[in-house]
């Protein structure tokens, strides 16, 4: 049935999306974090499934998206701003599969501690990305979503200080150099994942902006 409330954008569809993407972003940052507390184990095919699932859960959610687009005559927000935000909240959980591919087949023994609390850093970073993005059902005040970019910005600081104390370590500890190379790609690959968060973020702190 034709729906003008839908051909002109009154319905929450949008922004339900974009809740949807952005806690799927979560959900692969967290399972990172729990594949990194257990030992051992790291080539289990079922863990690698579980970011597999969440990464195509997101592909679908942004091609559902692009189809609202399609269909919506008068979006909610500006059709980039839309476009921008999915795009950037769909590159988490694949960069995130990507790290976690690398890390599977990885024949030494990872500095543990050191991923850990950059996977716990990540989380923080991607809670504020979904604190931002649901925001924007509410207004998208400039206040709030500040703040949760403070705290986006601070987890991302405090990664390139890991990063750094990781590569000095590196730099200066006993590994041959084809250990060195691989671990300082994905220590970088690592750091990938929290600049998308960024990334994300900084869209969001756009839009709000410009809506303010």
């Amino acid at each position: 049935m034709f729906s003008l409330r839908k051909l002109f954008g009154k319905d929450e569809r949008f922004y339900d999306l974009l809740e949807a993407s952005a806690e799927e972003a979560l959900t692969s940052t967290k399972l990172l974090a729990a594949y990194l507390q257990r030992s051992g184990a790291y080539t289990a095919t079922s863990d690698l499934d579980d970011f597999i699932q969440s990464r195509r859960k997101d592909k679908h959610l942004t091609r559902q998206i692009t189809e609202e687009l399609c269909r919506t005559f008068v979006t909610p927000l500006e059709r980039e701003d839309i476009e921008a935000l999915s795009l950037a909240l769909y590159r988490i959980p694949k960069t995130v599969e990507k790290l976690v591919e690398r890390l599977s087949i990885f024949p030494g023994k990872l500095p543990r501690e050191g991923f850990l609390r950059q996977a716990e850093l990540l989380v923080q970073a991607a809670e504020a990305v979904v604190f931002m993005v649901r925001q924007l059902r509410r207004g998208a005040k400039l206040e709030s979503v500040q703040g949760a970019n403070d705290r986006l910005q601070f987890a991302e600081g405090e990664a390139d200080k890991v990063m750094l104390g990781l590569l000095r370590d590196l730099y200066q500890g006993p590994r041959d150099a084809k250990e060195t190379l691989i671990l300082q790609e994905l220590f970088e690959m690592t750091e990938k994942s929290i600049d998308r968060c960024r990334d994300a973020g900084s869209v969001v702190f756009q839009i709000a902006l410009k809506y303010s």
